[in-house]
C-alpha cells in the first residue's frame, strides 16, 4: 500500500510481496515414512494456519493428509530409493510436490468399484484442482494443487 501526501509518494511497508510458506522433508523408504510424510503435512498446515491466517476446516485437513499419503505412498512403493515431499502454500491453497527416482508416470486407470487397489490417483485426481506429473533428471515429480475451500 502506497499514500499519496501532497503528491510525494510515502511507502507504507505493506506493498512489500509475500512469499507462500515452502517446507520439504527427504524420506528413505524405511518403515514409518508415509506416517512421517503426513505428520509433516499435519505440522505445515497448522504452520500455514498460523502465519498465513489460512482457514482449513476438518475436510480440507483430512482431504489433505488422504493426497500426501497416497502420493507418497506411491512414491514409496514404485522407486528404488529416496523421495522429496515438498509442500508449499498459501491461504487459499497447497501445492504437494513429491520427487521419486522411479521416470515411470503414475497412471490413473478408469473408475472400477469392482477392483480392489490401485485407487490412489483416482482419489488424488478427485480431491485436488490440478493434477501434473513430469519426467526430471532424477526420475519425476507429481505436483497437486489442492485448494482449501470450496
Amino acid at each position: 500500500m502506497t499514500k499519496h501526501l501532497g503528491g510525494a509518494v510515502i511507502p507504507t511497508g505493506f506493498d512489500v510481496p509475500v512469499e507462500p510458506l515452502r517446507r520439504a522433508a527427504h524420506y528413505t523408504g524405511e518403515p514409518g515414512c508415509i506416517a512421517e510424510a503426513r505428520a509433516f503435512a499435519a505440522r505445515f498446515l497448522e504452520q500455514l494456519r498460523t502465519e498465513w491466517c489460512a482457514v482449513a476446516d476438518r475436510r480440507a485437513y483430512g482431504e489433505l493428509l488422504l493426497v500426501v499419503s497416497e502420493l507418497v505412498t506411491n512414491a514409496d512403493r514404485h522407486s528404488n530409493g529416496p523421495y522429496i515431499l515438498e509442500l508449499e502454500g498459501t491461504d487459499s491453497a497447497i501445492t504437494v510436490c513429491v520427487y521419486d527416482s522411479s521416470s515411470a508416470l503414475p497412471r490413473r486407470f478408469p473408475t472400477d468399484p469392482q477392483r480392489v487397489g490401485r485407487h490412489g490417483m483416482e482419489i488424488v485426481y478427485a480431491l485436488a484442482s490440478e493434477v501434473t506429473a513430469e519426467r526430471v533428471p532424477v526420475g519425476k515429480r507429481v505436483r497437486v494443487r489442492f485448494e482449501l475451500s470450496r
